[in-house]
C-alpha cells in the first residue's frame, strides 16, 4: 500500500495510528499542503485525488481510497484484529459519532486551504486565522467532551480499548494543546489522551507541529 500524506496533517495522523495499531505497513508518499503553491493544490496531485487532500491510500489492488474515516474502516476490514469498532451496534454508532464530530465539524474548518481563503477573501491576518481556529476547536471539543461524558463506561471514549473514536480524538487534542488549550478543561478528553500518550501507536504518530 502507498499513503499520500503530510506529517503535520491530523487527518494523516489518524491513518498512521490505525496502520500502527494493525501492524500494517504503507509506503509514505509526502505531499506538501501549506501555501498557494503546495503540491496538494497542483494538477498532478489533483489527478490522483480530485479533492487535493491528504491522506489518500492506494491499496495493493490499485484502488485509491480518500477520506480518513473510510481509510481507517478499510484497514479494519482487511485486518480485523485488533478491532477498531466496538462489538455492539450502539457502541459502533457512538464511536463513529465522535469520529465524525471531529472530522466533519471541527477539522473541516481548520485545514490550510481554509486559512488561505480567509486571508484572500476576508483579509484575515495570522492572528485572525488563529482566533478562528481557536473558536471552532474550543466549541467543538466542548461538544465532544459532553458526548463522551454522556455515555462513557470504559477506560476510553466508548470502550476499554482504543479504536476509531480515539484515533480521531487524539490528533485533534494534540492540535488543540498546540493552539494553547489546557486539556484539563475537558476532563474526560484529558484522561483519555493521557492514556493514549502511553501507547506507542498514538504517541509516535501524532501530527508534527507546523514550522
Amino acid at each position: 500500500m502507498k499513503l499520500y500524506q503530510n506529517e503535520i496533517s491530523s487527518a494523516t495522523s489518524r491513518v498512521r495510528i490505525a496502520l500502527a495499531l494493525k501492524g500494517l505497513m504503507a509506503e509514505a508518499l509526502p505531499v506538501t499542503i501549506l501555501g498557494e503553491n503546495s503540491e496538494s493544490r497542483q494538477a498532478g496531485y489533483r489527478s490522483i485525488n480530485p479533492q487535493g487532500l491528504v491522506p489518500a491510500l492506494l491499496t495493493d489492488n490499485g484502488v485509491l481510497i480518500t477520506q480518513s474515516l473510510a481509510i481507517v474502516e478499510y484497514l479494519d476490514e482487511i485486518k480485523p484484529e485488533p478491532p477498531l469498532l466496538p462489538d455492539t451496534a450502539e457502541g459502533r454508532a457512538q464511536a463513529r459519532s465522535i469520529a465524525l464530530a471531529i472530522a466533519a465539524e471541527i477539522h473541516a474548518l481548520l485545514p490550510p486551504r481554509i486559512g488561505l481563503h480567509l486571508g484572500k477573501v476576508f483579509q484575515a491576518d495570522a492572528d485572525a486565522i488563529t482566533a478562528w481556529n481557536r473558536h471552532w476547536v474550543g466549541e467543538g471539543m466542548a461538544a465532544v467532551e459532553a458526548m463522551i461524558a454522556g455515555h462513557r463506561q470504559g477506560a476510553f471514549a466508548v470502550a476499554d480499548q482504543p479504536g476509531i473514536a480515539e484515533i480521531f480524538l487524539f490528533p485533534q487534542a494534540i492540535s488543540a494543546r498546540r493552539l494553547g488549550f489546557d486539556l484539563a478543561r475537558w476532563p474526560n478528553i484529558a484522561e483519555i489522551v493521557a492514556r493514549l500518550e502511553a501507547i506507542s501507536a498514538f504517541q509516535e504518530n501524532a501530527p508534527a507541529p507546523r514550522q
